[in-house]
């Protein structure tokens, strides 16, 4: 049986990437582990970026915002404003109108924001559909020499906004309630349901692009991203522990459910390959538009993937399991 979460590496290349046909010329990077976008031709100018995610174990009132900022996050970190979206939307039975309303209020909200049209897209409800579920395809426009890819050099430092494992802790804050309250007071409980509002990289990414070589949004399976970034690049990379800044409150739940949060999910945390002499100017910049950000580690000639905790090395976790969704 496949484990819970997202298809693994070794399945993912045997079986899904091996049985796509790419024969298109106006497919300039196609389906790729690491990439969670594709890119086209456009025009002489400019690339078409598109990502397409699922929306689905996330909080039924936040369910607008999520189903925006999933796919266009894919998109920001290509360098692109995302500028178009299309959404399949999955009612199950007994959902309401004032459901619906709230979560297409919330999801205007959110493109009127970032100046993004819906083309288009389907909504139903349906007896096989038990929790409402929804795709978002995001789209958006880069000029050629604009584009962001997930690549690095030997010698970028490797930037880190907002924390780590947020999504994770929000997650558990939202449908875990009860078992939290053992350890954050109904105050903590609620100040961690409201960071789901942090789980974009967005801001960060329109920001970044200026500067970066290339970003990625940690999601699942949370920094082991990095492994994709030195597989598709030919690098390896060296992270120090006490540099990976993990919110206060996240911590408790990631001690709490005794987890490695570098492996945790992660939507929101946007990883930031940085040339070394633009580092300072763009962590200044981030902070400046109001954007935690955390150098910590740079990536490396020298293949390894290490680890360095309490001045000791050891390699670099890779993503094994995704505790988000067994807790879910």
């Amino acid at each position: 049986m496949l484990p819970l979460g997202k298809i693994r590496s070794e399945v993912l290349k045997e079986i899904v990437l091996k049985n796509l046909p790419l024969d298109d010329t106006k497919i300039i990077y196609g389906p790729r582990e690491g990439f969670d976008s594709a890119v086209l031709e456009y025009d002489d100018d400019s690339y078409l970026v598109i990502a397409t995610d699922p929306i689905l174990g996330v909080p039924k009132e936040k369910f607008g915002f999520f189903t925006y900022h999933f796919a266009s996050s894919d998109v920001a970190v290509f360098g692109a404003d995302p500028r178009w979206i299309i959404v399949d939307l999955l009612l199950p039975p007994k959902t309401t109108k004032e459901d619906l309303t709230l979560i297409m209020k919330t999801l205007k909200d959110e493109c009127n924001k970032y100046n993004t049209s819906i083309l288009g897209g389907h909504t139903g409800v349906y007896n096989t559909i038990k929790e409402i579920t929804a795709t978002t395809t995001a789209m958006g426009l880069v000029k050629k020499n604009e584009l962001k890819l997930p690549l690095a050099k030997a010698g970028d430092d490797i930037i880190i906004t907002k924390g780590i494992a947020i999504e994770f802790a929000v997650g558990v804050a939202w449908f875990k309630t009860d078992e939290l309250r053992k350890i954050l007071s109904p105050s903590e409980i609620n100040t961690l349901k409201e960071m789901y509002r942090l789980e974009t990289v967005i801001p960060d990414a329109l920001v970044a692009r200026k500067f970066a070589r290339g970003m990625h949004d940690a999601t699942e399976g949370g920094l082991t991203a990095l492994h994709e970034i030195a597989n598709n690049s030919g690098v390896g990379f060296k992270v120090y522990y006490e540099r990976v800044y993990i919110p206060s409150l996240v911590k408790k739940v990631v001690n709490h459910y005794k987890v490695d949060p570098l492996t945790l999910s992660s939507t929101g945390t946007l990883i930031i390959i940085s040339p070394k002499e633009k580092t300072k100017t763009l962590i200044e910049e981030l902070h400046r538009h109001g954007i935690k950000a955390f150098r910590i580690g740079k990536f490396t000639e020298s293949k390894e993937r290490i680890l360095i905790k309490r001045g000791k090395e050891e390699e670099f976790p890779e993503f094994e399991s995704d505790a988000y969704a067994e807790i879910y």
